[in-house]
């Protein structure tokens, strides 16, 4: 899937555990990245909001909304 830097693309929050992203601005030499966890909401019955993201290169995580991916400007899909 192939978007113009900042438009927003179409993605599954469903379907994104284990996908890969790239950075488009590193930080830290921090390139590549992998969804590790979906944050399960409270109550449970309401959306997910919150992923929780791993750089491959120095395995430091973090948890971010997951809508921010949708950014092209920020994230590629895919490693690049």
């Amino acid at each position: 899937m192939t978007a113009e830097p900042g438009s927003p693309r179409r993605l599954n929050p469903n379907k994104l555990l284990l996908s890969k992203w790239t950075a488009v601005i590193p930080r830290n030499k921090e390139l590549h990245f992998i969804v590790t966890r979906v944050v399960a909401p409270e109550p449970p019955v309401t959306r997910i909001e919150y992923v929780e993201i791993e750089a491959l290169h120095s395995r430091r995580s973090f948890v971010l909304p997951w809508r921010e991916l949708k950014d092209a400007g920020r994230w590629l899909q895919g490693w690049q």
